[in-house]
């Protein structure tokens, strides 16, 4: 019996990341806490191949704005936000959502 007294914080341990880690199971609930573009492109897209364009804040999963690309062929592409017709495209886009509000 004390040898089970014993074992049992030592149990507790070890099943204590697994108990934390449950609710974080389910991919819908998870969150990236990182870049998701490492790698970035420049060159002009047409707009008829782009479907939509996703803006991510920097924050502290990622200290540069992120800005990506769902093409209609189904890739996703990471924009360069200091290239230029990505600046217009990311104005159009926070210009459209202030003044939908």
């Amino acid at each position: 019996m004390k040898s089970l007294m014993m074992s049992l914080p030592l149990l507790l341990l070890l099943l204590l990341p697994a108990v934390r880690a449950a609710p974080f199971q389910d991919a819908s609930a998870r969150t990236e806490l990182r870049c998701q573009c490492i790698k970035t492109v420049s060159e002009f897209i047409p707009i008829k191949q782009i479907a939509n364009v996703e803006l991510i804040p920097e924050g502290p999963h990622c200290p540069t704005v992120e800005v990506i690309a769902n093409l209609k062929n189904g890739m996703q592409v990471c924009l360069n936000p200091e290239a230029k017709w990505v600046k217009i495209i990311i104005d159009k886009i926070l210009n459209g959502a202030s003044s939908s509000r």
